[in-house]
């Protein structure tokens, strides 16, 4: 299995005018190595069996945003899985960065870069049984891929009910962040059938509000304020813990309590949390509009408190890069 092709430099970036063109690099079992010579092995139990544990973070102004707080909850289900990498949390935590500061000198102007970072537990032993398994450690980065939702921050992220369910926590956990992730991609192709640029929300075994594809959904309602589903059902993202700490600086009540699908949909505003885009406004659920069916002034004071603690405009960001011609790339 390959990661993405690697970037070519362009002529608009800030290293085409350096006189040694940089290549990209990504990091595999203790090595940085190219970018294009990143491979998982076809026998490797992350690649076999999906039992892959990962972090995706991502960079304002070239810097990773909460890396200490994706790399304790990397740890924690690292513990979960019984995966003991070579590498310690200091040691993945200077590589990261070692990483992003190589690649992110290749971007464009007002580019971010995206991080992910994985660890399987190596060969899976019925495909290669010669010798011990050794746990697998990698991380790559790319382009921040903007287009997918700068436009939704104006105009809002529609939602589907999906009858795929959340995975229940007998199967495993909900803080084990993981890339067994069959159901979101079951649940995603089911709502953009029903319709076109919907994602998922995915209810439990019992109905409630779990979360959607890839994202923590937040209910925000003038009576309670901004509520989420209870931590104990739901994988405790790390945007999350921003939008709520942020809400509470903002005088905005935040709690967690069980939601129905009808408590989402007669909302005065649903939000989506998650790394990449830090906050999307919901503004229709099963084709009917949320609140006015525009982004409301509780999303549009979050992204800004949000803007101003990372010293980046976010939606004005995204807009900007989208907008940028192709540039000639040499």
């Amino acid at each position: 299995m390959h990661s993405a092709p690697p970037r070519t430099l362009c002529s608009q970036g800030p290293a085409a005018d350096n006189s040694e063109m940089l290549d990209e690099q990504a990091f595999l079992n203790g090595t940085m190595i190219p970018a294009s010579a990143m491979q998982i092995a076809p026998t490797d139990a992350g690649f076999v069996l999906g039992v892959t544990v990962a972090e995706q973070l991502r960079t304002f102004g070239g810097e990773l945003f909460r890396l200490e707080d994706h790399l304790l909850r990397l740890s924690h289900s690292l513990s979960v899985v019984g995966v003991c990498p070579d590498m310690d949390v200091h040691r993945l935590a200077v590589t990261a960065r070692e990483l992003v500061a190589h690649n992110w000198a290749l971007l464009g102007p007002n580019e971010e870069l995206g991080l992910s970072m994985f660890v399987t537990p190596g060969a899976y032993a019925t495909f290669a049984p010669h010798g011990p398994a050794r746990p697998t450690v990698g991380m790559h980065t790319y382009r921040l891929p903007f287009a997918l939702w700068a436009e939704k921050y104006r105009t809002g992220q529609p939602l589907v009910t999906a009858s795929v369910r959340q995975v229940p926590a007998d199967c495993w956990p909900a803080d084990l962040k993981c890339r067994s992730r069959m159901h979101y991609y079951l649940a995603d192709r089911e709502a953009t059938a029903r319709e076109p640029g919907a994602r998922a929300l995915l209810l439990d075994l019992d109905g409630r509000v779990s979360e959607a594809s890839t994202a923590n959904v937040l209910v925000f309602r003038r009576d309670e304020g901004l509520l989420s589903p209870p931590l104990h059902r739901i994988l405790h993202g790390i945007s999350l813990d921003v939008a709520f700490r942020l809400a509470s600086q903002l005088g905005i009540r935040t709690g967690f309590r069980d939601l129905t699908p009808a408590e989402v949909a007669g909302a005065d505003e649903v939000l989506l949390s998650s790394t990449s885009p830090c906050l999307l406004p919901v503004t229709r659920l099963d084709g009917r509009p949320i609140g006015t069916g525009k982004p409301g002034e509780v999303f549009q004071s979050l992204i800004a408190a949000w803007s101003k603690l990372v010293g980046v405009d976010i939606m004005d960001q995204a807009v900007r890069v989208v907008q940028v011609p192709s540039a000639k790339c040499i």
